[in-house]
């Protein structure tokens, strides 16, 4: 039996959604994966030794990552490098089939380039508009962004782009990671 751990960064709670079916494909093959918020892994820590691989997410916030993402990284980019590991990036631009390939997704690319931590594996994942969830100040300025990229504007849209089977296969395939 082989356990991982997921470490993620969420605001709105659906990168957290992801990372449940994530540990829910991974448990369900008889494995273990814990999953953890960046927020509590830079407060209580994290005992790196007990895990085979471990994979940290987090979703895209106005072209970037929330900066407790990078402090995680920086912090334990020697633990994470000692392990089988790997990233998934949630972003909404996902949504288009060609932006999940990793070199065609700027946000993906962006992270490598800023990250002092350099996953082995990466992956990109769609996210969701839900726009009567998010402030208005949120929805404003994802409303411009989605209509410069000919996304959805309707101020009542709640579009899920994720792909749950790709996810759950992403779970599957941490395990070989960890193998």
């Amino acid at each position: 039996m082989k356990r991982i751990l997921v470490l993620y960064y969420s605001q709105g709670g659906h990168t957290a959604h992801i990372t449940r079916a994530i540990k829910q494909a991974i448990d369900t093959e008889g494995h273990q994966c814990d999953m953890m918020h960046v927020h509590e892994a830079l407060s209580a820590g994290v005992d790196f030794d007990q895990y085979d691989a471990v994979a940290v997410g987090s979703c895209v916030l106005y072209g970037s990552y929330h900066a407790s993402l990078f402090e995680l990284v920086e912090r334990y980019q020697n633990e994470l490098a000692k392990l089988p590991n790997s990233f998934y990036s949630v972003n909404v631009v996902a949504r288009n089939p060609e932006k999940r390939n990793p070199d065609n997704n700027k946000y993906l690319q962006k992270f490598i380039e800023l990250s002092p931590w350099k996953p082995q594996q990466v992956k990109v994942i769609a996210g969701k508009v839900n726009y009567p969830a998010w402030k208005w100040y949120d929805r404003l300025m994802i409303q411009m962004i989605m209509k410069m990229t000919d996304g959805p504007t309707d101020p009542t849209s709640v579009i899920d782009y994720t792909d749950y089977e790709d996810v759950a296969e992403y779970g599957r395939g941490l395990i070989k990671l960890a193998s």
